[in-house]
């Protein structure tokens, strides 16, 4: 199998070759992309690179967080402002994999994996979009959404950050730290005068991409992160989602577990659990 490698300086030659190149795949931490090469994938002809700085750039000003999609899980472990984020990004894989996974990557990785997108999609994130004719935003849960996203790069994502101890993340895995996820909760939990006031949940691995879980956080608007007050949020906390079997456990089992570890999650225990 011959695959032809073209890298370009600018983001949007990037894009534009992505988008015309038969059986073109963005290479950017290769941590997904090198193995369906190494599998010797036929359906990949042409990988697309960029150099543009773009990609990996970090912004934190004014309480905006923007990641360029090149940014690494591990430069995320290395940035103090970021440390919300520090428990999803060290959980996905071990130190060589999160020196090259990066952030754009995860938003396609297929289920059990995506933690970190399913953490993006509870932040409310934002992402933008590469093209020849210029970029443009849209909200993460609509890239995620998408039936065909492999010609689609990813430019940045960004989020406000979140107010001290409003986001949380849980992870059950059969192997600590870095096993595939049975299933992920991230949720974001602002509070007014004690009750909850605009909640986001989203779960990784119970679905064909992440989620959200809406039913659970309308459920939770207005309510105490109390036993009380969640249990309507525990209710419903199925409710949308179609996990699926793999090697890593069977859907029957997530859907069992999923309302244990939300509860868990709600009331701010542990972030991550084994199963």
């Amino acid at each position: 199998m011959s695959i032809s490698v073209k890298t370009f300086p600018r983001l949007a030659d990037a894009a534009g070759a992505l988008s015309q190149e038969r059986g073109a795949r963005f290479l950017a931490g290769g941590t997904l992309v090198m193995r369906s090469v190494n599998e010797a994938d036929p359906s990949i002809e042409t990988i697309v690179r960029s150099t543009d700085p773009a990609l990996t750039h970090i912004g934190l000003s004014s309480g905006r967080v923007e990641l360029g999609a090149g940014v690494t899980m591990a430069a995320i472990l290395a940035e103090r402002e970021l440390s919300y984020l520090h428990p999803v990004a060290r959980i996905i894989g071990g130190p060589a994999v999160r020196e090259a996974a990066t952030v754009g990557g995860n938003l396609f990785a297929p289920p059990p994996y995506g933690d970190f997108a399913a953490a993006l999609l509870a932040l409310d994130a934002t992402v933008t979009l590469a093209g020849g004719f210029g970029q443009r935003e849209l909200p993460l849960d609509e890239l995620l959404n998408r039936r065909e996203r492999g010609q689609t790069l990813v430019a940045s994502v960004a989020f406000r950050r979140p107010a001290d101890g409003t986001f949380r993340f849980v992870k059950v895995t059969r192997v600590h730290p870095k096993g595939a996820a049975i299933l992920s909760i991230s949720a974001q939990l602002p509070l007014s005068n004690g009750r909850v006031s605009g909640a986001r949940i989203a779960y990784g691995a119970m679905g064909p991409a992440p989620l959200r879980a809406k039913a659970a956080e309308r459920a939770l608007e207005g309510r105490t992160l109390d036993a009380a007050g969640i249990a309507p949020a525990l209710a419903v906390a199925h409710d949308g989602t179609s996990p699926t079997d793999n090697a890593i456990g069977s859907a029957w089992w997530r859907r069992e577990i999923l309302p244990i570890h939300l509860r868990r999650l709600l009331l701010g225990e542990q972030n991550v659990r084994h199963s």
